[in-house]
């Protein structure tokens, strides 16, 4: 098995599961409790139930996915995010952070996979992103009148909006927030990085959200909204494309983490966007890698995530060797969407195989320290000490 705090395999280990927990950590030919139901993987490694803090699941980019906003209801959306929730814990994914879902679906796939009605990973939801009229985190492109939206549903401008942004989605069950600090790549504005949340803004998101004890995510791209957000006080940058010494200085000073979703930027298929779109995810893709590798190589927190929705669900993996070849061991790869993933989420019920954590296990051939790329073929899934696949 893979001790991901230590860095190295553990061999011949045994595992005892009692319900959703991990009772104890001991070595094969060990008594086996009275009763106990035995599964033996044969020569395979054990690694901890990987987690993504970036995903969106109940997206695709496929079809009409432009048009998609006003022809597909909730329970659609819903109906989508059951199937790519259970491909997503099939490709040995047992936590997601969700970060961003019309009307609380994300809220709904939690309730629903905690309750067991549906097969997909524990969920951390966000429900609507915060942002600016006519910004990222709005629907824009359509007629007035289409789709408008107010504070409830994420569209806020001013520091009272914000405030009352962030109240609505926690009174809906959400258990992370995620604001939109600087404009995106698939929407209609026409920069890609420009700050749009202003300072006094994201302080307001940022200090309701930890009144009530609950994190803030700052989807950013450009430098000036990335350091503006990282001095709100956000827990972390999703995405982080344009970092320089001093965004990295005050993002180490605060322990501000790095959700880097690098592996979109291989996958996702361009000739699928319009031509605005294309053009802003060209020029922001050329400035990342130089990011990635000071960002890396000066010890910024990494936690994994990948904004599987934007590509096909359940590829999730092919991110571990973007991190390796971008300048990280394959087991700080590993303790991204493990430990750090963990520390992140203000958790300490998982991360790692040892007792008192849950059972969210899986297992692949070979050893993922010596070849990340292991990690794209799960052959074993447990979760919550309940084998589903």
């Amino acid at each position: 098995m893979l001790d991901v705090r230590a860095g190295k395999l553990v061999a011949h280990p045994q595992i005892v599961v009692t319900g959703r927990a991990i009772t104890s950590v001991g070595k094969s030919g060990d008594p086996v409790p009275d009763g106990a139901q035995v599964i033996d993987l044969g020569e395979r490694t054990l690694v901890p139930g990987l987690m993504d803090m970036h995903t969106h699941l109940t997206d695709a980019i496929e079809g009409d996915w432009v048009n998609r906003p006003v022809h597909d209801t909730d329970a659609d959306a819903a109906l989508h995010g059951a199937h790519n929730a259970r491909v997503t814990l099939l490709a040995g994914f047992t936590t997601v952070r969700d970060v961003g879902s019309s009307d609380w679906v994300d809220v709904s796939l939690m309730k629903s996979v905690e309750s067991g009605e549906i097969d997909g990973p524990w969920i951390f939801p966000a429900g609507h992103a915060i942002g600016i009229t006519g910004g990222h985190a709005d629907t824009t492109g359509f007629a007035p009148g289409i789709l408008e939206r107010d504070p409830e549903h994420g569209i806020a401008d001013g520091p009272d909006e914000c405030v009352k942004a962030v109240r609505a989605q926690l009174k809906h069950g959400a258990k992370v927030i995620k604001c939109v600090a600087t404009a995106g790549v698939l929407s209609f504005e026409p920069s890609v990085g420009a700050q749009q949340l202003s300072d006094a803004e994201l302080k307001a998101i940022v200090d309701e959200a930890t009144r009530h004890g609950v994190k803030v995510c700052a989807h950013a791209h450009g430098r000036d909204g990335i350091l503006a957000a990282v001095k709100a006080g956000v827990a972390s940058i999703e995405h982080g494309s344009v970092l320089d010494d001093t965004v990295i200085d005050e993002m180490l000073a605060r322990g501000t983490f790095l959700v880097p979703t690098y592996y979109l930027q291989e996958r996702i298929d361009m000739t699928k966007l319009p031509e605005l779109v294309r053009h802003k995810a060209e020029t922001i893709f050329g400035q990342k890698d130089a990011s990635m590798k000071k960002a890396i190589a000066r010890g910024v927190k990494i936690a994994f995530g990948t904004d599987a929705g934007v590509y096909p669900h359940g590829e999730n993996a092919h991110e571990f060797a973007c991190l390796v070849r971008l300048g990280m061991s394959p087991a700080d790869a590993l303790r991204s969407a493990t430990l750090r993933a963990a520390e992140l989420l203000g958790v300490d019920d998982r991360g790692e195989i040892a007792p008192g954590k849950l059972a969210d296990l899986i297992a692949v051939s070979g050893d993922p320290l010596l070849d990340v790329r292991r990690l794209e073929s799960v052959e074993w899934v447990m979760h919550g000490g309940r084998v589903v696949r």
